[in-house]
């Protein structure tokens, strides 16, 4: 998108998984380095760590969430990403990004955009909240 595309309260929506599998868990599990059993072992995640299951890493539903951005703006013009983790990710969710724009601005000779995005479960229950800023590329 441009520049001029952007307008305040423009919201833009999109699925980020249908139907997470485990086997997603176990995945990213292997490419984070994170093998943290409560992610991916059933057994140890209720009985020794007291959850009902195994759940998302919260880096997973930000990365996921993160991908919403940049096929929005283009990862090459992020300049800054946060989000803050509301609720579990469980296998069999499926999530869905809703990206704001809150501000199209100038700041340092660039027209920068504004983002806040909320993602959410197939019951509509926020799993993360975030912002990001980036720049809004073209005229």
């Amino acid at each position: 998108m441009t520049a001029k595309d952007f307008k305040v309260g423009d919201l833009h929506e999109e699925v980020l998984v249908e139907d997470l599998t485990r086997t997603q868990l176990v995945m990213y599990s292997g490419a984070s380095g994170d093998y943290n059993p409560i992610h991916t072992d059933e057994l140890y995640t209720r009985e020794a760590a007291g959850y009902p299951g195994v759940f998302a890493h919260g880096m997973l539903t930000m990365g996921m969430t993160g991908r919403a951005i940049t096929n929005l703006v283009g990862a090459e013009n992020v300049r800054k990403f946060g989000v803050r983790f509301t609720s579990q990710v469980w296998p069999g969710d499926t999530l869905t990004a809703a990206t704001r724009v809150e501000a199209v601005r100038e700041e340092g000779g660039e027209r920068l955009v504004d983002l806040s995005v909320t993602t959410t479960n197939q019951k509509g229950e926020t799993v993360l909240t975030g912002t990001a800023t980036a720049v809004a590329a073209g005229a």
